[in-house]
């Protein structure tokens, strides 16, 4: 079965161009035209869509960790939930940057983490919803987020092969336009942690869906590989400036590694070919000087039977190949050849030894 997942205008699939998002989250700090900056810039680096984060943080905390205090650098409030609430859009701001994706011809659409939120952005017509790795085990928003009838994308970081099949198991059949994303939920994560070869693993265990990678780790290296391996979406984080406060800053592309970032995903379906071995036209000039060709060590009379020390190999490559060398030895010149003359099969006759 061909995978095939269509998110606003693009149509995601094997042997297409890598969709890429802007992972934006609340990189924008809760300001309305710092987001509509980084939607421009992040368009303006190639990519396919831009997201952002919903949260109703009364509904998704306990009252515990909402009060809870929170004195860190990265801090915009006193307490956590003050913090989560400045760093969040209402419905107005959604509706106003999704006109504004819509005028920059970028897709935008959102992390859901609760059933309100869920909701909210269902009834702005997002065209995907983005699952968290911390709701992979939660299958009831799950089914929740299927029967709005959109495109989701699932991470799936912290999870066992079991969990994810279980997501699967809750989504597909409500809703078979699905992707998912191999990640490890840590920020940022190491190499080593990344185990990319699960691409492959999901690649073979789901044969029907998209599969992707979310990258947390420093660089655009390991998103490259993830690639090649066979995820057709990537999610990057993105900042304007990682000096900036906040703890996803740090981890995230700024606007000339996204850009790189998406030139060598571009790059990469290129330089995978067709798996055809042949000639390239670009490679006839180099070669033309480093290639090899048989000719005469010497000054040779018509008649004379070649010997190994006739022959020498030398460049440029506008003769008969080395490889013939052996098919000379023991023949004899219809013609006189000068020193460093090519020596052609029409040169040369049986002996009748």
């Amino acid at each position: 079965m061909a995978r095939s997942l269509t998110i606003g205008p693009d149509r995601i699939h094997d042997g297409g161009d890598c969709y890429v998002i802007a992972e934006i989250g609340h990189n924008h700090q809760g300001d309305l035209e710092k987001a509509k900056e980084m939607f421009r810039v992040a368009k303006q680096c190639g990519v396919n869509a831009v997201k952002l984060q919903k949260r109703d943080n009364r509904s998704l905390y306990t009252s515990a960790i909402y009060n809870m205090p929170y004195n860190t650098e990265h801090s915009f409030g006193p307490t956590y939930g003050a913090h989560r609430e400045a760093l969040e859009f209402g419905r107005e701001e959604y509706f106003e940057l999704k006109r504004y994706a819509n005028d920059l011809r970028v897709t935008m659409f959102a992390t859901v983490f609760d059933f309100v939120s869920a909701d909210l952005l269902a009834e702005l017509d997002m065209p995907a919803f983005k699952i968290a790795s911390g709701d992979l085990k939660n299958t009831p928003l799950l089914a929740h987020v299927a029967r709005i009838g959109k495109p989701m994308i699932v991470s799936t970081g912290g999870g066992t092969l079991a969990d994810v099949q279980r997501a699967y198991d809750t989504i597909m059949p409500i809703n078979p336009q699905l992707c998912l994303l191999q990640s490890t939920a840590s920020y940022p994560v190491e190499p080593e942690e990344m185990n990319l070869r699960v691409i492959l693993t999901y690649r073979e265990r789901f044969p029907d869906v998209i599969i992707g990678l979310s990258d947390h780790q420093n660089g655009i290296a390991m998103a490259l590989i993830a690639n090649v391996l066979g995820a057709q979406v990537i999610e990057k984080h993105f900042t304007l400036n990682r000096a900036w406060k906040g703890t996803d800053h740090a981890f995230s592309l700024e606007p000339i590694g996204l850009q790189k970032l998406v030139r060598d995903l571009h790059r990469v379906r290129a330089a995978l070919g067709d798996g055809n071995k042949r000639p390239i036209p670009s490679e006839e000039k180099p070669l033309f000087k480093m290639g090899k060709k048989l000719v005469a060590t010497r000054d040779l009379p018509a008649g004379h039977v070649l010997t190994r020390e006739d022959l020498a190999i030398k460049s440029p490559n506008d003769g008969l190949p080395p490889y013939e060398l052996e098919h000379l030895i023991g023949r004899s010149l219809l013609r006189h050849l000068n020193a460093d003359e090519n020596i052609l099969f029409e040169d040369v006759a049986d002996t009748g030894r």
